[in-house]
């Protein structure tokens, strides 16, 4: 058993073993393990093994229990167990066992989470705004999920690199290179580069909707790009330079970092032996010039991997790129992150690469769309929000919160707590929600500080590092590693169990791509720590209990402040 086990990994372990020895079970038959229960009446864990049994024993579920329950020695860290209806097992764990454990995770880096990921690679595809244009709410999501799952993958111990696969190829290039050299304002284009590039790419899009002659010319810069004409190849390139010059802004202040920004360009030399492979295979065929994979047998349309005019599809560039990611990288998993638009584009892709022999486990994680009460957030519609301007008013609300509770802190200070905020109550009213859900928001909910929000949980950590900083100032001499954790009080047992299921919540999160589960446990975590603050003196009990009690408020802190960070969610000491 590894140095750090949680209970769940413990007790599964003994009643397989204890349950195998008293009923003579064949080793690994059934599965014998434990799961925490939702009411603790009802204990800490449960074992439902006797109902799983009862067939084979050719007893009751209840009677199998009760004779588990008689028969086998407790480990030291179990202090009763209890039959529970048709015959559930329930292990109520010891006060002791559970003082001693918060003792030894309180200074492990990853609080006592197994590292499951070590020497594994994970690729995560999420992000992927398209070159020349401004990234928008629309972006917002996949940034903010696809970081969430990134560092929950790195906290459990695995090489994961972030890819960013922007959408720098395609015919919108043809536009925009004749639109550069006809329309481009370089004074704007110094001040706010994507800006001026969108409006470059507008107005020659809309000229080529009135002037064939412009359309034609438009094709064929592309075509000398593809052909890698040096002029138009360098003008591209820097379309791409000032674009990712632009993301990374935005992506400073959301405090995501991606390993790699890999375009679709970056596998245009595969293309072609793709599309050999398929037909190879005898997956592509003809179609009125374009060739197809029929998905048919596999309930799914046909899809194009090659356009009659010898253009490539996504399709065809996906698969070309999980080509490359497995043979440079030989990945444990490929997780994309986009919207459930593309539901169909990646089953499809999937189906296919499977079909190709391209052996990778391939994730798609998609998510509802994000909308305002009133509507949607739609580009057709005329009403697209930049994201950087979400950004600046979630900053700039949050300020005004800060300077209202607290006008007497310095501006700078004001400032960077704004920013912490409002960032933070952006990123955790998407992250605190199903991704699948559709996303409706409020600033009224985002900034609220009573209820499950960014701002609610960053006061709670503030508010356990200022009960700290007041004990430290009271009894500066006091070495708390010296002090026991004793765990006598109602409130400490549940502060204590919920400390102790951070590992399961981070595994949980981490395997069902689901952020929002860790979400749910840090609100979790804060009202019970709130029970436990507003039902037990601190700094007032006796000595040993309340040295007890801060040392539960520290690793509760901790585990606060790790548990925002793997949502990407900065924490300030005062707020």
């Amino acid at each position: 058993m590894r140095e750090f086990a949680t209970f769940e990994e413990r007790l599964s372990a003994w009643t397989t073993d204890a349950m195998t020895s008293v009923f003579g079970l064949e080793q690994g038959g059934v599965d014998l393990g434990v799961s925490p229960t939702n009411n603790d009446k009802f204990g800490d864990y449960q074992c439902n093994a006797a109902m799983v049994l009862s067939k084979q024993q050719k007893k009751a579920p209840r009677q199998i229990a009760q004779e588990f329950a008689e028969a086998a020695t407790l480990p030291e860290f179990v202090e009763k167990i209890e039959i529970a209806g048709p015959g559930f097992i329930n292990f109520f764990l010891s006060n002791e066992a559970l003082a001693r454990h918060i003792e030894a995770v309180e200074n492990d880096p990853h609080l006592g989470t197994e590292q499951v990921g070590k020497g594994k690679t994970v690729i995560i595809d999420y992000s992927s705004p398209n070159v020349a244009k401004s990234m928008h709410i629309g972006h917002i999501r996949s940034t903010v999920i696809g970081n969430a799952i990134d560092r929950l993958y790195r906290f459990l111990g695995y090489n994961v690199i972030a890819d960013n696969h922007l959408g720098d190829w395609g015919t919108q290039f043809g536009l925009m290179l004749v639109g550069y050299r006809e329309f481009v304002d370089e004074k704007a284009l110094a001040q706010a580069p994507v800006e001026e590039l969108e409006r470059i790419y507008v107005a020659s899009y809309n000229k080529s909707q009135e002037d064939a002659s412009w359309r034609e010319l438009a094709k064929a810069e592309l075509v000398k790009l593809q052909r890698g004409d040096a002029e138009n190849r360098a003008l591209w390139e820097k379309f791409i330079e000032l674009s990712i010059g632009e993301f990374n802004t935005i992506y400073d202040r959301l405090g995501v970092k991606f390993d790699l920004y890999r375009g679709e360009s970056f596998y245009n030399d595969r293309l072609p032996k793709i599309i050999e492979q398929l037909q190879a295979k005898g997956l592509a065929t003809e179609s009125d010039g374009a060739l197809i994979v029929d998905l048919e047998e596999d309930k799914m349309p046909i899809c194009i991997v090659r356009k009659s005019d010898g253009g490539y599809n996504y399709a065809t560039t996906d698969l070309a790129t999980v080509e490359s990611r497995i043979e440079e990288f030989d990945p444990e998993y490929i997780i994309y992150v986009t919207d459930e638009r593309q539901q169909l584009h990646f089953k499809q892709f999937f189906k296919i690469s499977e079909k190709l022999g391209l052996k990778a486990n391939l994730v798609h994680v998609w998510f509802g769309l994000m909308r305002l009460p009133e509507a949607t957030f739609s580009t057709r519609e005329g009403n697209v929000i930049k994201l950087a301007a979400l950004l600046d008013e979630a900053e700039s609300r949050a300020l005004a919160m800060v300077k209202s509770s607290s006008p007497d802190m310095p501006e700078d200070q004001q400032k960077d707590l704004a920013k912490a905020i409002g960032i933070g109550a952006i990123k955790y009213t998407d992250l605190s929600q199903n991704p699948q859900s559709l996303v409706t928001f409020t600033w009224e909910k985002a900034l609220n500080m009573q209820g499950n929000s960014a701002p609610y949980l960053q006061y709670a950590y503030a508010r356990i590092s200022s009960v700290y900083d007041k004990f430290h100032a009271q009894y500066p001499s006091v070495d708390l590693k010296a002090c026991s954790i004793n765990i006598e009080h109602e409130i400490e047992r549940k502060l204590a169990i919920k400390l102790s299921r951070f590992p399961a919540a981070v595994r949980a999160a981490t395997e069902n791509h689901s952020p929002n589960i860790m979400a749910e446990y840090l609100y979790d975590l804060a009202q019970i720590y709130s029970s436990f603050y507003q039902n037990v003196p601190f700094l007032k009990a006796e000595e040993g209990v309340r040295e007890s009690r801060i040392r539960l408020c520290r690793s509760t802190a901790a585990t606060l402040k790790q548990a925002l960070d793997l949502l990407g969610i900065e924490t300030r000491e005062r707020i």
